[in-house]
């Protein structure tokens, strides 16, 4: 019946795609990758930049885990910043923009480097189940069938894509590509719960037509920061943005043409991205405002092409037209291609385990904006824990590789997706963690990597930076606790401390307000021999001690909820004390412990004592 067999078979080329491909072949996974075209993995289809506040704590996860993404943007990267620079290293966010043609360059050579992996230029029509409606295979456009021991869905926007420009409807699950029916058409025979979101771009302008002199520059950070703890320094050319804004007149003219936007006209009922919207969401929304920041980042190197971060719109082309040229800069600049809105399927994540596994279609795995995020970054992450659970699932073990609230900004994403569902594309923010001093960008690394190495994903070269990485800050750490000394010893130094007679560690005096990086120089000169990032982490981690301590308290508790798990199949039914609403909210959400069903929106803290006692009383009965 099968043409051809793999352990697992990842459908679809886009960020979601490639980390879950090489993810599950990291593992030893016999790996297929379907993709329309070979020579679009790893396309940058909307801005060209990776990273940011939250988003940068997702790549630098990825990375910990042997990903993908840092690597590539690191080798394509012409931009580099430090985003909140100014404030703690919970929050700071770092962020690359890449040239695009580069960023594709890197991944298609990540991924035919990566053993295991088997490439092919096929669309994915339908799958094939099982007796028992699990998934055992896929089949392909051309008619062809491949058994799989586990199937990843990553489609990005080409479920039943719709690209709206004004009036114009365009079939597409991006730019000149098409979309996926037949795929959409099997979820929802498979009876997934499917609805409908929407997301856009801006147009892209010619860069020769813009003028700069008019334009406040924004250069990046020099030295460049790597996104990937495995990247020693950036060696590309770097490219300075500009930044300028909308005016009233733009504002006027987009009040004027609301009805002939895709949104405000009646033509698409997906719902967009709260924290990214459109210039007409803008100007409805924030009605009181007389201008909007829009960033002009080079798209690449080579390419003229620039992406005016900002002003994503589904208006007439002509009126784009009018609309960039209300702008300051922008007054003669020419569109290469015009703006557009694109809606598409995605599934209720609240269907899926925290494996990321489809609940009643065992088997078949989710990942990416399929599971109603958006965004470069929160693909990659989701689709990396979809690739690695699916190897486990193919290799007949339990897909059991999850990470938890307090472990990992991945681990609150699909926390949250699962738990609570999607009412617009799901964006990570980093006020999104009750754990986020724990959670920092610097230290994913740290709180992820012998993780990975256990579970099979890490290779042997970051196993080996990030243990003799580790070596040296406990080195270092160890030195920092044992020297120091009193009041008076640091006035003597030049520092002055409370005069309270109490001797202080290097660590304390680290994170004193009146201890600059010079001080510390002078007066523990080895500071200065330390690596660049050994230096960083042992500064985070003298800032943070004080209040680490007290959110360590906090998640030790958590732990003891999450450890009191919830049988699958438990009849919620039979729990004493539990209301008829409660009841129909853990059904649905199926949590699969204590604390995860607590996060449940609407379930009140009486369910969850009435489900304590009867779990602790160890009397469950079962559907």
């Amino acid at each position: 019946m099968f043409d051809a067999f793999f352990d697992v078979v990842v459908i679809g080329g886009g960020h979601a795609g490639c980390e879950a491909a090489a993810a599950a072949a990291r593992c030893g996974a016999h790996t297929l990758l379907l993709t329309h075209r070979i020579e679009t993995l790893g396309e940058m289809s909307c801005n060209p930049a990776i990273g940011g506040v939250g988003k940068g704590h997702l790549v630098r996860e990825v990375d910990a885990l042997d990903g993908l993404m840092g690597r590539a943007a690191d080798a394509a990267g012409i931009h580099f910043k430090l985003l909140n620079r100014s404030k703690g290293p919970a929050v700071r966010g770092p962020r690359a923009q890449a040239d695009r043609a580069l960023y594709r360059q890197a991944i298609q050579a990540l991924l035919r480097a990566t053993e295991g992996l088997t490439i092919a230029a096929e669309a994915a029509e339908d799958l094939v189940t099982g007796a028992e409606g699990e998934v055992i295979g896929v089949v392909t456009a051309t008619g062809q069938q491949i058994r799989a021991g586990a199937v990843v869905i990553t489609s990005g926007t080409f479920l039943r894509g719709m690209i709206h420009i004004g009036e114009t409807r365009i079939p597409a699950g991006r730019v000149s590509e098409a979309p996926s029916i037949g795929l959409s058409d099997t979820l929802r025979r498979l009876g997934l719960p499917l609805a409908r979101l929407k997301t856009g771009t801006p147009p892209r302008l010619d860069g020769r037509s813009i003028d700069w002199a008019a334009l406040e520059p924004q250069p990046g950070d020099d030295p460049p920061e790597p996104l990937s703890w495995m990247t020693e320094r950036i060696t590309n050319s770097q490219r300075p943005c500009a930044i300028t804004a909308t005016t009233p007149a733009t504002h006027d003219l987009i009040r004027a043409n609301l009805h002939r936007t895709a949104v405000y006209g009646g033509r698409i009922e997906g719902v967009g991205p709260r924290y990214c919207p459109s210039i007409e969401d803008k100007v409805v929304r924030f009605a009181d405002r007389q201008r909007h920041q829009i960033f002009l980042e080079p798209e690449g190197l080579e390419d003229d092409t620039v992406y005016p971060n900002g002003i994503s719109t589904s208006l007439p082309e002509a009126l784009q037209a009018a609309l960039i040229a209300s702008i300051p800069g922008l007054e003669r600049a020419r569109i290469l291609r015009p703006g557009y809105a694109i809606e598409y399927d995605h599934v209720d994540p609240r269907a899926l385990t925290p494996a990321l596994e489809v609940r009643t279609t065992p088997r078949l795995f989710l990942a990416g904006q399929i599971n109603g995020t958006t965004g470069y970054e929160e693909a990659a992450a989701q689709g990396l824990l979809a690739g690695i659970n699916a190897a486990r699932r193919a290799g007949g073990a339990v897909p059991d590789r999850m990470l938890g609230r307090s472990d990992a900004y991945a681990g609150v994403m699909v926390d949250d997706l699962i738990l609570q569902g999607v009412t617009e594309p799901y964006r990570m923010l980093t006020a999104r963690s009750e754990f986020r001093l724990a959670l920092r960008a610097d230290n994913a690394g740290l709180r992820l990597t012998e993780k990975g190495i256990a579970w099979g994903v890490v290779g042997s070269d970051r196993a080996a930076a990030h243990r003799a990485f580790v070596a040296a800050l406990e080195a270092a750490m160890a030195r920092a606790r044992t020297e120091g000394g009193s009041p008076a010893w640091y006035a003597a130094a030049g520092v002055t401390v409370n005069q309270d007679g109490r001797w202080r560690s290097a660590l304390e005096a680290l994170a004193l307000p009146v201890m600059t990086r010079t001080d510390a120089d002078r007066i523990f000169p080895w500071l200065r021999e330390l690596p660049r990032r050994v230096r960083s982490e042992l500064e985070a981690q003298a800032l943070y001690a004080p209040y680490l301590e007290r959110q360590a308290a906090e998640l030790r508790a958590l732990a003891r909820e999450e450890q009191l798990a919830i049988p699958k199949g438990i009849d919620f039914a039979l729990v004493p004390g539990l209301s008829a609403e409660m009841r129909q909210r853990l059904m649905q959400a199926r949590p699969a412990t204590l604390g995860s069903a607590g996060r449940i929106p609407g379930i009140t803290p009486a369910a969850l004592a009435a489900l304590a006692v009867h779990l602790r009383r160890g009397e469950v009965r079962f559907t």
